[in-house]
This record gives C-alpha cells, structure tokens and sequence, in this order.
C-alpha cells in the first residue's frame, strides 16, 4: 500500500496555526512513529507527507523529517506563491529528492479566484520547469475556476485533495457532481480522502456511497487512495476503520485496488525514483 496522503506536525514548531485545542482529538504532536503505529497490520510500504502550515518552516521540516524515514517517500510542501522570491525558493527545494509537490492551502484563502492572480505565475511556472506536482486544497467553490487554470497550464500535474471536500453533511451531489466530472475529463487526477470528516456527526460511512461511486467512475486509474491520518481522528475513525470504508465502497464502484491504493499514487509522485 501508498498512503498518498497524511500529516504530520509538531505543537511547538514556529508558526503553528492548526489544529488548536478546539480540534482536542487530534491536538498532539504527531511523529514518523505514530504513523507506523496507526496503521496496525495494514501492509504500508511508503506514504506522501503533505503540509499542514502554511510556512517555510513546515516545509523544511517535514524535508528533514522525511530523509530519516523512508516510509515517507514523498514530501508535498508550501511556498508563499505571491512571493517575488517563490521561483528561487522553488529552485531549490526541488533540488530535496523526496519533494514531489507544492500545494497553497486554497480552502483558506477567502478569493475564489486567487489562484488566476497574474501575480502567482513565475512561481507556477517554476513548479512546472522543476517537474513538481500541484496539491489542489480546494472546495467545491473553487472546481469552475480550477479547472481555467488547469487548462492554462497542461503541463502541470494535478491532483484535487479530498474530492474535492463535497458537501457530504447535507447529501448534496449537484453542482460538485458535473464540475469534477469536468476536471476529471481534463485530465487531473483525484484523491479518496478526507470525506469522512466532511460528514456531520454520526452519520453512517456509507452514506458517502453517492460521492465514491462518482469519483471511481470519473478518475478511474487517476484515483488514489489517502488516508489523511491524523485528521481522520476528528471523525472518530482510526486509520484502519477509513482504510476499510474507503476498500468496501470502491470495490462496490469497481475500482481496482491494486491502483486506488498504490498504483496511482506512485505513478502521479513518481515514487519510485
């Protein structure tokens, strides 16, 4: 297994924002050793650390971290992309073997479109240039203008975090439904994580049936499969619980699991070099 999508933090680093004590179930730090903890006999072979801050430190860190475990086998970090200086920052990290992609933390940002800002373009450029990945953060606000800058930019691989984060709460299907349908066609790439916490409290995993189905059918090979361990936690599901949801719903769309959880992963991170 690749688990194409987990976090790691510590309380006390510089500029630690989230999670606070309000998300009390998960508000710890969390460690290499925790991972390998949670994942009890599930047969992972290398995972996708992504960042949790939206600073340089984090990024660093998890670089640092992730030389000494090799269960971390890639490494998704942030860049101030309005930053004049973005495209040299770019530059080097690109030069850490295990950082395989950048993404801005879009959900927070209150500008649907910031993302089109003429201003961010060297920076994109750089990421494109240096052959790193594009983590989309986003909601389903964003997927009409996700997918403009999809287009603007083909030669920059894409993956859309969470689904998309549907509103899964309500059972709302429409308009997420066509506008992934639409990236999925354009060619990005998907990750099955992250829905469980898109739920209200007690509902039933299954009732996420309606959104898996769709990705399985849109994505096909293109989907991957992430745990998005320790966030998981403020569902009240451990790892292992989201792994088997997530493994009983797919194989009901027809997904094959040999991809959703490791093919696809390794293929879109290059993981193996």
């Amino acid at each position: 297994m690749i688990d194409a999508h987990m976090h790691l933090w510590s309380l006390a680093a510089p500029g630690h924002d989230w999670p606070g004590p309000a998300e009390a179930a998960i508000h710890r730090d969390y460690g290499p050793a925790d991972f390998t903890a949670a994942c009890g006999d599930l047969p992972v072979a290398g995972t996708v650390l992504v960042q949790s801050q939206p600073t340089d430190h984090d990024t660093d860190w998890m670089l640092d971290m992730a030389d000494g475990a090799p269960l971390i086998r890639g490494v998704v970090g942030w860049v101030d992309l309005a930053d004049p200086g973005a495209p040299a920052r770019i530059a080097a990290l690109a030069r850490r073997p295990k950082l395989k992609g950048l993404r801005p933390m879009l959900q927070s940002i209150a500008a649907t479109g910031w993302l089109l800002d003429p201003a961010l373009e060297p920076a994109i450029a750089a990421m494109r240039d240096h052959g790193l990945r594009f983590d989309a953060l986003v909601q389903p606000r964003h997927l009409p203008m996700l997918l403009r800058f999809a287009r603007r930019w083909p030669g920059l691989p894409i993956v859309i975090d969470h689904g998309a984060k549907p509103f899964a709460a309500a059972g709302t299907l429409d308009p997420w439904r066509e506008d992934i349908a639409a990236l999925a066609a354009a060619g990005l790439w998907c990750k099955l994580s992250g829905l469980r916490t898109e739920q209200a409290a007690g509902q039933p995993a299954d009732a996420l049936r309606p959104y898996v189905d769709h990705l399985v059918a849109c994505f096909g090979e293109r989907l991957m499969w992430g745990s998005d361990w320790p966030v998981i936690g403020l569902a009240g599901d451990r790892y292992t619980d989201w792994h088997a949801t997530a493994a009983r719903l797919a194989a009901a769309a027809g997904a094959d699991p040999d991809r959703l959880f490791a093919g696809a992963a390794s293929a879109f991170y290059d993981l193996a070099s």
